[in-house]
């Protein structure tokens, strides 16, 4: 079965139900927009983390030597 969404660049891979369960994209042609993909994948991942002030995360960067 054909997909007429389908767009350059951009592969689905599917299982035996051909049921969409990755993708395949290419970065040469969508890496800036792989690179905002992902930057929401990992904020997403740690939005329930324990945050912390910009003056701690300083003298913590400061008391590791990388700041």
């Amino acid at each position: 079965m054909k997909n007429r969404n389908t767009m350059k660049g951009i592969n689905f891979v599917t299982n035996e139900k051909n049921e969409r369960i990755a993708v395949q994209i290419d970065l040469d042609k969508y890496s800036e927009l792989w690179e905002d993909f992902y930057d929401v994948l990992i904020a997403e991942s740690r939005k329930d983390e324990e945050t912390i002030s910009l003056d701690e995360l300083k003298n913590e960067l400061k008391n590791e030597g990388k700041l």
